[in-house]
C-alpha cells in the first residue's frame, strides 16, 4: 500500500491497514466471495502473482483460522447477540483492542472459527512474499513449465511422483490479482493484462479439478467479449464482477469462471499452452444443430455473441438461435465505502503504518539512485556544490 495522497484519501486504504490487511485488495476478494460465494467446499487454492499478499492472507484467515468476514460475520455476530439476550448463552464476540494485526482474538470470545482440514495454500509470484499462516510460498514464474512441478510439490510434499503425468488431488480454486505496470497507454496495458490472464489461464487449466473455479483480474476494453467467449468454452458459467472497493474510475474488473469443464480430448500443457498455436478440440456438431458461434454488435452498441443452445444461463432466442452475453454484476454491500469518495477524518486521528512493508519493491534501486546522485535529479547535490 503506497502513501501517496490519493491513498491516503482512500477509505479502503485506511480500513485495510485498522483491519490488519497487507493491501486494500483484500476487500475485493472477499466482496467476491459474498457474491459468489468461492470459499464454498474449497480446501486447495492457488493464488497467481500473490504479493504483496493480501488475497493469501484472506484465504488464510478465512481457509485455515476459521475466521468470517462480511455479511457472513455480521449474520454470526447479531445471531450470537440474540442468543445472549433472549437465552443468556455466551456473551456476543468483542473484538479485541490489543489483538495483533494477523486478526488474532481472544479466546474468551463467544465466537468460535470454523478452520477447515486439510488446507493447501499456494502462493506464487516473481517478487519475494513475507511469509502468512498455512501458505506456502514460491517465487517463480508463472508462463515457465517448470512452475508446474514446484506447485504440484508444494500442494502434495508427502506423495508428489514426479514421473506421473496425472495430477493426484486437483486444485478447487484458482485465483490471480496480477497486473502489469501501467504505462498510460490504454490499448497496451488491455493487451499486457490480457496476456498475463492468459497465463494465469493455461496454469489453471493444468491444475483445476473438474467443476473448479477460476478469478482473475481483466481490464474491460475492445473485443473483451472475445475473451468471455473463450472462457466460456471451458468453464459452464463466466461472469464479470465489479467490487465497490475497486475505484469506478478503474477499468480493472474480475471474471469469475465456475464448473471447469475442458473439452473431450484436451490436454492442457504450459510447453504448448494456448495463445501459442495450441487449439481446444472442437465438439462435433450434432445433426439438429449446425450452428456455428457468430458476434454481432446491436444499434445501442452491446455485443452479442451466439455460442449456440445454453443451460442455467440468462439468454434471449431469437432466430432459432441463442444470443449470450457475459452477465457483469455489483459486489459489495451498498453501505459499504465508496472508493472513490472521500471521508472526513476525526482531529485525534492517528495515521498508522502499513501492515507488511514491500520486502523488495521494484522502485528500491530507484530511490538508491537518486540519493547518489543527491536528491531529485541531482538538484539537491547540484546547490551543496554550490554553497
Amino acid at each position: 500500500m503506497g502513501k501517496s495522497s490519493k491513498d491516503k484519501r482512500d477509505a479502503y486504504y485506511r480500513l485495510a491497514k485498522e483491519e490488519g490487511w497487507r493491501a486494500r485488495s483484500a476487500y475485493k476478494l472477499l466482496q467476491l466471495d459474498e457474491e459468489f460465494n468461492l470459499f464454498e467446499n474449497v480446501t486447495r487454492v492457488v493464488d497467481l502473482c500473490a504479493a504483496p499478499g493480501s488475497w493469501s492472507q484472506v484465504l488464510s484467515r478465512v481457509l485455515i483460522k476459521g475466521e468470517k468476514f462480511g455479511r457472513a460475520g455480521w449474520k454470526e455476530k447479531q445471531q450470537s447477540t440474540r442468543d445472549y439476550v433472549l437465552r443468556g448463552t455466551n456473551p456476543p464476540a468483542v473484538q479485541d483492542p490489543e489483538a495483533t494485526l494477523e486478526g488474532d482474538k481472544d479466546e474468551k470470545d463467544g465466537e468460535k472459527p470454523n478452520p477447515r482440514e486439510d488446507v493447501r495454500i499456494v502462493a506464487i509470484d516473481l517478487q519475494p512474499m513475507s511469509p502468512l499462516e498455512g501458505v506456502t510460498t514460491l517465487r517463480a514464474d508463472i508462463t515457465h513449465p517448470s512452475t508446474i512441478p514446484l506447485m504440484l510439490k508444494a500442494l502434495d510434499p508427502a506423495t508428489y511422483d514426479p514421473t506421473s503425468t496425472k495430477i493426484s488431488n486437483p486444485v478447487d480454486l484458482v485465483i490471480s490479482d496480477g497486473a502489469p505496470d501501467v504505462t498510460g497507454l490504454h490499448d497496451l496495458d488491455i493487451y499486457v493484462q490480457s496476456q498475463l490472464l492468459w497465463a494465469a489461464l493455461n496454469l489453471a487449466l493444468c491444475v483445476l479439478k473438474p467443476g473448479g473455479k477460476f478469478v482473475a483480474k481483466i481490464f474491460r476494453g475492445k473485443d473483451v467479449d472475445l475473451l468471455f467467449a473463450q472462457l466460456k468454452v471451458v468453464f459452464e458459467r463466466v461472469r464479470v464482477a465489479k467490487p465497490r472497493s475497486s475505484r469506478a474510475s478503474s477499468i480493472e474488473a474480475f471474471v469469475v469462471c465456475e464448473g471447469f469443464c475442458p473439452p473431450e480430448g484436451f490436454k492442457a500443457s504450459l510447453d504448448t499452452p494456448l495463445g501459442a498455436g495450441t487449439l481446444i478440440p472442437a465438439p462435433e456438431a450434432s445433426s439438429e444443430s449446425k450452428e456455428t458461434a457468430s458476434r454481432k454488435v446491436r444499434g445501442d452498441g452491446v455485443i452479442e455473441i451466439d455460442l449456440g443452445p445454453e443451460e442455467d444461463e440468462p439468454s434471449e432466442v431469437e432466430d432459432g438461435g441463442s444470443r449470450w452475453i457475459a452477465p457483469f454484476l455489483a459486489c459489495g454491500d451498498l453501505s459499504a465505502y465508496d472508493s472513490d469518495a472521500t471521508y472526513h477524518l476525526p482531529k485525534d486521528r492517528v495515521s498508522l503504518d502499513p501492515v507488511q512493508p514491500p520486502t523488495a519493491p521494484p522502485y528500491k534501486r530507484a530511490l538508491e539512485m537518486r540519493k547518489l546522485a543527491g536528491g531529485a535529479y541531482g538538484k539537491t547535490k547540484g546547490r551543496e556544490a554550490q554553497s
